[in-house]
């Protein structure tokens, strides 16, 4: 505001000294400014037809109240049971995008890489919101200006409340244990450990697992994926290994004692390898604090969830 005084200034010296001329002056520079904070600021209507492609901001629109405005949701969007009603318009690298610019939508969330779509988006004149996958905080803030930019802007700072003080609460329960050291592995080659692929120092599974009260076994490297090798593993030698799976149908007895064959990794030799299953441990979404607190409880099971 500070530019206001200025335009004043300027405006008084082009139109005179005299008390009517200084307050047209003073209006005629108030109204200029007025206007270029309307140009400045973005204003959007409330969407009421909207298309997500992500698993993430589908459950995030259902669990801020707006699953009423979602008319398609993308390929690997399997929550909430309510949106399985939906049409389905693709992904990340195949969106259908002569079916979402036919069910003409007011909104399209999607992510930030898919430059193609995006242009598509422009020339048909419809708007899209452009989701980037970042860390722990992150998944809070898209909640917050996801909601703003639906028009739900107060049920959206409430979700995020709500998961930042479910995050908080975890924090708070385990700050006072060690911290073991763990390796998250979100995939690895079925009944074998080859193709391992582990939560690196960035990322919201990183960060998730720091909330739960783990030590990052891989936190020095700054990626949010690493590809390791068993060599890997016996070097780093982790006193916990958590491993995540989308559902209990991708597990079978094989699979799991794949991991003997590491019998001198201090989490093999103590039975510390831990599989834990739900899509909330991969998809940033709403529920990343009950996620936070299931991998807490695998960590720190003498605190008694």
């Amino acid at each position: 505001m500070a530019a206001l005084p200025r335009a004043i200034e300027r405006g008084d010296r082009a139109q005179g000294t005299g008390h009517r001329g200084g307050l047209r002056a003073r209006l005629f520079a108030l109204c200029h400014l007025l206007f270029a904070l309307m140009l400045a600021a973005p204003v959007w209507a409330q969407a009421r037809r909207v298309i997500s492609i992500i698993p993430a901001t589908t459950e995030m629109l259902f669990a801020m109240g707006a699953g009423d405005r979602v008319i398609a949701i993308g390929s690997y969007d399997h929550f909430p049971p309510e949106a399985q009603k939906l049409p389905r318009v693709g992904a990340l690298i195949d969106p259908n995008v002569e079916l979402i610019l036919q069910m003409r939508p007011d909104l399209v969330v999607l992510y930030g890489t898919q430059t193609e779509l995006k242009r598509r988006l422009e020339r048909a004149n419809i708007p899209y919101y452009s989701y980037v996958h970042k860390g722990l905080s992150d998944i809070t803030g898209t909640m917050r200006s996801l909601g703003r930019r639906v028009g739900v802007e107060s049920a959206g700072n409430a979700l995020a409340a709500r998961v930042d003080k479910q995050l908080a609460d975890i924090r708070e329960r385990v700050s006072a244990r060690p911290r073991p050291k763990t390796l998250l592995v979100f995939e690895r080659e079925r009944r074998s450990l080859r193709n391992i692929y582990a939560s690196g120092g960035d990322g919201f599974l990183h960060d998730m697992l720091v909330a739960a009260g783990g030590a990052d076994v891989m936190g020095d490297i700054h990626r949010q994926s690493i590809t390791m090798s068993t060599e890997t593993v016996l070097d780093r030698a982790p006193e916990i290994i958590v491993e995540l799976r989308y559902s209990a149908d991708d597990i079978n007895d094989s699979d799991i004692s794949a991991w003997n064959t590491l019998a001198s990794v201090p989490a093999v030799r103590n039975r510390r390898v831990i599989l834990l299953t739900g899509q909330e441990f991969v998809v940033p979404g709403p529920r990343v604090g009950d996620a936070t607190r299931r991998l807490a409880a695998a960590i720190h099971p003498e605190l008694k969830w």
